[in-house]
């Protein structure tokens, strides 16, 4: 299967602006792409690029002043199968896991895991430790939160999610990345392409997606609490922490998106 994948960001600058991009696709997608995700600014901009501290490649440009339009259209390879659900995975005692993944054990700007440790052991202590407790859950977060783009906020964090029970797929995962971490099970919030291959209409405006990963049976699943169902076409931009580490667009001054605009399209081979 191919997919068309692209974005259309426009914003307004009253002033030349510094900016980080995490736009491009993950590199350990880079060798589906039939057509190259290169970064466009109009007007022109001189882009550099560094890999930050998960591997993400980062890019940095100074936008503006003026209207400005950043985008991509590319095209990747992908297997057309859902997400591979692994039975029976067990959950790694502390001690045993590796020191890579002890960073996403400690809680962070959204997943504050050290306020919902009590709760977290109440809800999901009895729970099947590995893939059993993480897909329990998911199972809670994905009934407990309703979603709704008019709920988005840059700034709500998974217990005022919790608390408030309303959000979009970045709200679903830092709370169930945040139970995790309160169970000891490393959790990593990833965010990137999902189209709507597989699923019946009708369907959203097209979005960028979040989920995450958990470290269990010795290697880091996929999970993904907002749709809770293995899907078609998943497409990796960046990991992190949580959200903050991977902001599609970080900018040092004041701005206004006057549009926005993502596709990740099924297309034929006549279509390419």
């Amino acid at each position: 299967m191919k997919l068309r994948i692209g974005y259309e960001l426009r914003y307004d600058f009253p002033q030349p602006t510094p900016a980080i991009l995490i736009l491009n696709v993950h590199f350990t997608r880079v060798s589906d792409l039939s057509w190259p995700d290169h970064i466009s600014i109009a007007p022109v901009a001189p882009i550099s690029g560094y890999r930050d501290s998960f591997g993400n490649w980062c890019s940095r440009a100074v936008l503006g002043p003026g209207r400005t339009l950043i985008s991509t259209n590319a095209l990747i390879r992908d297997s057309g199968l859902p997400d591979i659900v692994t039975s029976g995975t067990y959950q790694s005692p502390v001690e045993s896991l590796p020191e890579e993944t002890l960073v996403f054990l400690l809680p962070s700007r959204f997943c504050e895991s050290d306020r919902l440790l009590e709760l977290s052991w109440t809800l999901f202590g009895a729970a099947t430790p590995g893939r059993g407790r993480v897909q329990a859950i998911c199972d809670f977060v994905h009934d407990h939160i309703c979603f709704g783009y008019e709920h988005a906020s840059a700034t709500q964090t998974a217990c005022e999610a919790y608390e408030e029970r309303l959000g979009v797929c970045r709200d679903y995962a830092h709370l169930a990345i945040a139970f995790c971490r309160a169970l000891n099970i490393p959790a990593r919030y990833c965010t990137g392409y999902l189209g709507d291959v597989g699923t019946p209409p009708p369907y959203p405006p097209g979005d960028f997606a979040a989920w995450f990963e958990a470290y269990i049976g010795g290697a880091w699943q996929t999970f993904d609490s907002r749709n809770n169902t293995p899907r078609i076409g998943r497409v990796l931009l960046a990991r992190g922490r949580d959200a903050a580490d991977v902001a599609m667009v970080t900018t040092f001054g004041p701005n206004k998106l006057e549009n926005f605009r993502v596709w990740t399209d099924e297309v034929t081979e006549d279509a390419e």
